[in-house]
């Protein structure tokens, strides 16, 4: 059996599904166009590209970046099946070129489609279309599916550097993140708040951490591992599950977030899951008094990558 992937994987989260796939002993190929880099052939291709950019809404870059998809595609031959993640960043006409080397096309949205629409692609584009907003399954009927698990399950700590971590861009949820560390530090309780941005926000809280250099997936792992807690604050119009949830399952820690849509899933349980209000935000001191408490192993592996898998490519 042979399955592509195409995505744009910053995060090297999607790289798991083809590792998956390929432990299955599934012929799977990734096309990240994350790693894409083109070159251009000298300084009049670009003076050309800026006139085109400027002028006609073109980019030379982006154009090649399309074509080293189908090319791939063209040297791969005839796939199983094909999983677009992110369709939105791919035009309508490349979607219909991508659609011919497969009978099975599948797109997978994990975001929210007010800030990225597919209104343009949902005309017999794809075969099946699968989301995790659970506001976006009911308006267009697309498939429900989740984020997932993508690491080992980890063993539960005692010993911990802080009591909560969370890394993000600073934007709406900044007023949220400044209220929790104020409270964090009347209540006594530890923590490592990061914002991640080229220029620090105005007004952050004084033991907030920011920085401008990206942070690697190796050394966010650590920051998971080093926390009892995990803090979850989601933008305005999310209604799915982020990956910093299943990160918390992976690692059997407890999570706060503001995502109220958790409560609809298997794994909820209140005493590992404080919901919190995005407006205001109130932090309740005697949920770092209890231990978590472990999942069952059916509900823990219906959100693994292994899940995932078999449930978009219908392997089982």
């Amino acid at each position: 059996m042979k399955i592509t992937l195409i995505s744009f994987d910053y995060w090297n989260y999607d790289q798991h599904i083809v590792k998956a796939l390929q432990k299955k002993g599934i012929e799977a190929t990734h096309i990240d166009i994350s790693k894409f880099k083109y070159k251009y052939r000298s300084v009049f291709e670009k003076l050309k590209n800026f006139v085109l950019k400027t002028f006609f809404n073109k980019n030379i870059k982006k154009i090649k970046r399309l074509e080293y998809i189908t090319n791939t595609l063209e040297s791969l031959g005839k796939q199983d099946a094909i999983l677009v993640i992110r369709p939105d960043l791919i035009p309508l006409a490349v979607h219909t070129k991508i659609k011919t080397f497969t009978n099975q096309y599948i797109a997978y949205i994990y975001d929210s489609c007010v800030r990225f629409p597919v209104d343009h692609l949902l005309n017999g584009v794809f075969d099946s279309i699968y989301s995790f907003d659970l506001k976006d399954v009911e308006k267009y009927g697309f498939k429900h599916i989740t984020n997932f698990i993508y690491l080992e399950k980890q063993p539960i700590k005692t010993e911990y550097k802080y009591d909560a971590f969370i890394v993000l861009s600073p934007d709406e949820r900044l007023t949220q993140l400044n209220s929790i560390a104020q409270q964090f530090d009347a209540l006594n309780i530890s923590y490592k708040f990061v914002t991640v941005s080229s220029r620090k926000p105005a007004g952050l809280y004084k033991s907030i951490e920011h920085t401008s250099t990206e942070i690697k997936a190796d050394e966010l792992k650590e920051h998971l591992d080093n926390s009892r807690i995990i803090l979850d604050l989601v933008r305005d119009g999310h209604n799915g599950l982020s990956f910093r949830i299943f990160e918390a399952l992976a690692y059997q820690k407890k999570i706060i977030t503001t995502n109220a849509s958790v409560k609809n899933y298997a794994f909820y349980n209140p005493n590992n899951i404080m919901v919190i209000d995005s407006k205001n935000p109130k932090i309740d001191a005697s949920f770092f008094n209890t231990p978590y408490q472990v999942l069952p192993e059916d509900v823990y592996h219906e959100f693994t990558v292994d899940n995932f898998t078999d449930t978009v490519f219908k392997l089982k």
